[in-house]
């Protein structure tokens, strides 16, 4: 099966108030971790690939790795560009083959966030590309798990602003600031579901959530009646793997395999991904 666009597996996301996953690698084990996931349940995974990663890549060999295992699962699988942070970074996505790109400008003023999604909208759209922008700004680094971070109510998203910056950009999905951070919390997170509801109404493309770290099941679920419909998801796996990682090493005495640490690596990911597409509502997509 082809790479698919982000607007086939979030089309009915949005009309039938579920998620998909979109979770990030940063190798071919955790790769293999999210597809293997996905086609052992057919439901559909959006697998991140951040540009933040490239420089620990072999980006153009990884991606054409991951496009050839990709097409040839069963199940539909969107590659994404997430946090697209350079033009060039863009760029190299879309010669790459990816079929969606998120441009993150949320750190702009209004005016510079939407002229620069605005034009990355008019390159990626000549190219049969989706684009994904942020609007508000979700706190925290992204790759970054070394210290807590604070949300800051200030920087959430207006949903007055939201409606005119789809309607400048033409943008095909918006990531929304409601109270999450990326990496670690510093207290409990509190998400602003009376907002991600005023934006649902609002707005008829679909809403994404960054930075789930620290959110209980029902934060999730909630968020998703709420009206989310795509949900990044890194450090969940990150976490999982490193921890079955030194499981081994404890177990083997610090003397194992090398395939025997990515094997324990794959089916963290593996799992931890299975539980996310039960708790995020995914569904299978008919016609695929």
């Amino acid at each position: 099966m082809a790479v698919v666009s982000l607007e086939a597996v979030l089309k009915p996301a949005v009309s039938q108030r579920w998620a998909v996953g979109a979770f990030n690698v940063a190798n071919h084990d955790m790769a293999e971790g999210v597809i293997q996931a996905a086609e052992s349940v057919g439901r559909p995974v959006i697998v991140n690939v951040a540009e933040v990663h490239f420089p620990v890549l072999e980006i153009e060999e990884f991606i054409h790795y991951l496009r050839d295992r990709m097409s040839r699962s069963p199940v539909p699988l969107v590659l994404h560009l997430d946090h697209g942070n350079s033009f060039d970074g863009i760029m190299q996505a879309i010669h790459y083959g990816f079929s969606s790109v998120m441009l993150d400008a949320s750190k702009l003023a209004y005016a510079d966030n939407a002229a620069k999604t605005r034009e990355i909208v008019r390159i990626a759209h000549a190219a049969g590309v989706s684009v994904e922008a942020e609007l508000g700004h979700v706190g925290g680094l992204e790759g970054d798990r070394r210290a807590a971070q604070v949300v800051d109510e200030k920087a959430f998203t207006n949903p007055d602003e939201a409606v005119r910056f789809v309607e400048k950009t033409g943008v095909d999905a918006l990531a929304v600031a409601v109270g999450t951070v990326h990496g670690i919390y510093q207290g409990e997170p509190q998400l602003d579901f009376g907002r991600i509801a005023a934006l649902r109404e609002r707005l008829s493309i679909p809403l994404v959530l960054h930075g789930g770290t620290g959110l209980s099941r029902r934060d999730f679920q909630h968020a998703v009646a709420a009206g989310i419909n795509k949900i990044n998801f890194y450090t969940g796996l990150y976490s999982p793997a490193v921890q079955a990682i030194q499981g081994v090493l404890e177990t083997e005495n610090g003397y194992p395999e090398l395939g025997t640490l990515s094997q324990a690596a794959r089916k963290a990911v593996r799992q931890a991904v299975l539980e996310q597409i039960e708790v995020f509502g995914t569904q299978a997509l008919k016609g695929y």
